[in-house]
C-alpha cells in the first residue's frame, strides 16, 4: 500500500462510530477519556467526523460526556463485561 493510502483522513461515520467504541472500550472501560486524547488516538481519524461521532454514540446511549470528557456508558461497559461486544 503506497503512502498516500495510509496518511488519507478517515471520515466514514460508520468506522469512525466504531473506531470510537474500540477505543473507548480497549482498555480500562472506567477511563474518562478527553477529546484531545481521543483525537491523538485516533489519528487517522477527520476531526469533525470524531466530533460527529461522539455526539451520535452520545445520543445512541453509548457513551457519556462531561465537558471535554468522554466515557462507555454503564450500558457500554455491560454489554462488553457479557462479551456482547468483541472487543
Amino acid at each position: 500500500m503506497s503512502e498516500t493510502c495510509n496518511r488519507r483522513q478517515v471520515d466514514d461515520p460508520e468506522i469512525v462510530r466504531r473506531a470510537v467504541i474500540l477505543q473507548i472500550l480497549s482498555e480500562d472501560c472506567e477511563k474518562r477519556w478527553s477529546a484531545a486524547e481521543l483525537r491523538r488516538e485516533l489519528y487517522n481519524i477527520e476531526p469533525h467526523a470524531l466530533h460527529n461521532a461522539l455526539i451520535m454514540l452520545e445520543h445512541a446511549g453509548v457513551l457519556e460526556r462531561a465537558g471535554e470528557t468522554v466515557y462507555a456508558s454503564r450500558a457500554a461497559r455491560q454489554l462488553d463485561e457479557l462479551g456482547l461486544i468483541a472487543v
